[in-house]
């Protein structure tokens, strides 16, 4: 099992799949990682070389910002709208939606479980 950055990566995985498992690189910064390495983005974890394995390892030390780093940073980030009290901080604030989506029917992850008031209609009991 093959360790950068603090994560284990799956041997049995392809590159470009497996480099994913660390927080901040998708599928197309993988694949630009290990191409920039020398390696091919199609083969295994376990058949790439140690040597181009310590390429990557250079490359993702070098120029990117992953895992803990970037957590704190888009924190930062977040926590300066806040205080600036702009319309996203204030979403962040509310625990609402900050990108737009409507909340009038939707958004049950970010609000929570609603009990609606069903159809209005009340119901006819005989007497």
């Amino acid at each position: 099992m093959i360790r950068i950055a603090g994560i284990n990566l799956p041997d049995h995985k392809k590159a470009d799949i497996a480099l994913t498992y660390i927080y901040g690189i998708g599928r197309t910064t993988a694949r630009k990682i290990v191409s920039d390495a020398g390696g091919d983005p199609d083969m295994k974890l376990k058949d790439i070389a140690e040597r181009e394995m310590n390429k990557v390892r250079d490359v993702i030390e070098r120029s990117m910002v992953i895992e803990g780093d970037l957590r704190r940073e888009i924190q930062q980030h977040i926590k300066s709208l806040k205080e600036i009290n702009c319309y996203r901080g204030s979403r962040h604030k509310a625990g609402l939606p900050a990108r737009g989506q409507r909340t009038k029917t939707n958004a049950r992850t970010k609000r929570g479980k609603r009990v609606t008031m069903g159809s209005g209609r009340r119901k006819v009991t005989k007497t």
